[in-house]
């Protein structure tokens, strides 16, 4: 039930302007919970890359692996008053979107040869 109303405070404080406020709102779930539930998800990631062999199922865990360290980042960053850590996700989302862009582009040049996305096939490109 509490975590209900924060969530609904939450939505009620984004419709207003006062970024202060909306600052608050973030403020009244301890850190602690955000540490969890991203340690969560970067061990959700790391268990993708290192079990499955697709790789496009591998690069989605990179990206979940990223975007916890994003949601942290951000988070440490609204409980320190510090506009930097906010500035630096930016960051690491583009390079995150530039990455994928690669890995993608490599991805269809490496199935327009084999016919497969498996990784485990990738060691028949050797020249």
């Amino acid at each position: 039930m509490r975590r209900a109303q924060i969530f609904l405070s939450f939505l009620i404080l984004t419709k207003k302007k006062n970024m202060n406020e909306v600052v608050n709102s973030l403020k009244l779930m301890p850190i602690n919970y955000y540490i969890a539930f991203c340690s969560i998800l970067f061990v959700i990631g790391v268990i993708g890359v290192l079990i499955k062999r697709n790789a496009i199922v591998i690069f989605m865990s990179i990206e979940l692996m990223l975007n916890s360290i994003n949601l942290l980042l951000a988070a440490f960053s609204v409980y320190h008053n510090n506009p930097a850590g906010q500035i630096l996700v930016i960051f690491i989302m583009v390079v995150a979107a530039a990455e994928v862009a690669a890995g993608l582009a490599i991805l269809v040049a490496t199935f327009r040869n084999t016919h497969s996305i498996d990784v485990n096939l990738l060691n028949q490109l050797k020249g």
